[in-house]
This record gives C-alpha cells, structure tokens and sequence, in this order.
C-alpha cells in the first residue's frame, strides 16, 4: 500500500507511513492530498491496526507544499472573481480535511520528524497525537515567510500544543524552532540522537499503545479531542455517554487476569469498516 509520495507497511500491528520523495524534500504534491487522506481511511478501516506512525526518509521531514505543483487553476485561479474565490476555498477545505483525517483516526498516530518540519509539515504534525524528534530536527512555521497564513491547521492547534504566546512568536516571525526548544516548550515529547535511535524509540511507544485494549485506546483518543474543544462539564457528560456504551467488563477482567498471570493481555482487534474507494 502505498503511493508516489509515501510508503505504508504494517508489523506487528503498528503502521508505518513514511513521506518517499527525499530527493524533494518530501513536499506534498497535489495528488498528496487525495491519496494520504484515502491511505488513512484503509488503515483506520483495518480493525487489526492498533496505532500509525508517521515518518519519512532524506535529510528532512517534509519541506511541506510543494507550490511549483500546483497550476494556476488551483491556488492561483483567475477569471470571474466569486467562483475562483470559492473554487479556492474549496481547494483549502479538502487539503485542511485530509489532515484532520489523522485526528479522527481511532488509533493513536505518532510523528517521528527527522531535519526540518517546515510549512505543511507543522500543519501534519500537530494534528498527529504525538511527536518525537532527532536532535538535528526543527520546525517553521514557513508560510508567513511566503506571504499567506499557515491555512491547514497549525494556527488553530499548535497554540493548544506549545504556549500561545510561543506559537504567536513562531508564527509571526517564520523563525526556526530547534529540536531541543520544542522539547522544553512540549511539541515533541522526546529527542533521539539520529533517526534510527528515534524509529526504534517509537517503535518501542507504538507497541506498549498496541498491547493495550484498542476499544480503552480508541475511547481515551475520542475523550481526549472532545475534551479538547469542549468545556470540563461538557467532556465529563460525553464521557459517561461513551462510557455507558463502551464499557467491556471482559476486558478490564482480562486486564486483571493478565497481570496476574504476569503474561501479556489478549484482546480482540477493533471491527473492521467498510472503506472508501
């Protein structure tokens, strides 16, 4: 499974997207934003994938939108100025939901950036759960540099990840934000030394998310986002509705028996759905 722009491989449970084009700097191609959003609806579709992670290969990251790309018909439309206003909009809605479509994945999906995470990059990564990082590894917020505001996601979350005043300096400024300054400001939870240090580190994440229950990993993601966007009292009420359909006593007892068995919990994969063409 796969496409010109990533590769996806399945072990042990945890998927492996990794962005394929090092020799361009892993940007995203027009038909990126149609193959990624449709690669995540298979592997959330698979009941027996249990967490993502989403890497890449080449000295960076991503160096995120690739602009030269896109025809004029798309970001730089003329003619009558409603419809290619709105032929605009429609073009940012699309790239903006093939992004929120790691969100709504309903296993955990971690980030393992290696150089830079520029532009589209920021956008990608913090809609990821987690993030991790190499010590070479920083971050931009690139589009203010280029004359637009970043528009697929990082200024409505990363100030819910980093310190707003933080974000609003990033983003203002276009300035780089070193590996171990993200760290210390919480945008990535860990900083490898290079990136097979950091591949075998989430590799080792991704499979203590697997060997728990998916349903209890599936409905902490969910309460989590909502909690999120929500007040206390509303994420409270919407945990005990989920709760109050959710809940598997078989798998609590499982849990327990496990542990005092001192053997690994088994539990059953997640339904598997119906996914898009």
């Amino acid at each position: 499974m796969g496409s010109r722009n990533f590769e996806i491989d399945i072990v042990d449970q945890v998927a492996w997207l990794v962005l394929s084009r090092p020799d361009e700097l892993n940007t995203f191609q027009p038909e990126f934003w149609y193959e990624f959003p449709k690669a995540l609806a298979r592997l959330g579709a698979d009941g027996a994938v249990r967490a993502l992670v989403v890497a890449s290969t080449g000295r960076h990251f991503t160096a995120g939108l690739d602009l030269a790309a896109f025809g004029s018909a798309e970001l730089f439309a003329d003619g009558e100025p409603a419809r290619a206003n709105l032929a605009r909009r429609s073009l940012i809605l699309r790239m903006q939901e093939a992004l929120t479509a790691l969100e709504r994945l309903r296993v955990p999906v971690l980030a393992a950036v290696q150089g830079g995470c520029i532009g589209g990059g920021v956008d990608l990564i913090t809609a990821c759960d987690m993030r991790y990082a190499t010590a070479d590894a920083f971050f931009t917020v690139q589009e203010t540099k280029i004359g637009i505001p970043a528009d697929l996601g990082t200024l409505q979350r990363l100030p819910r990840v980093i310190p707003d005043g933080l974000a609003r300096e990033l983003v203002y400024t276009g300035r780089r934000l070193p590996a171990e300054q993200a760290l210390a400001a919480g945008l990535v939870n860990q900083v490898f030394p290079d990136r097979d240090a950091m591949l075998r580190g989430v590799g080792e994440i991704a499979a203590e998310i697997v060997a728990n229950s998916p349903v209890a990993v599936w409905g902490s993601k969910e309460l989590l986002l909502h909690a999120r966007d929500h007040t206390v009292a509303d994420g409270l009420a919407y945990t005990a509705t989920w709760q109050g359909g959710a809940f598997q006593p078989g798998e609590v007892t499982e849990s327990v028996q496990a542990r005092f068995d001192k053997r690994a919990a088994r539990y059953q994969d997640l339904p598997s759905a119906i996914t898009p063409e």
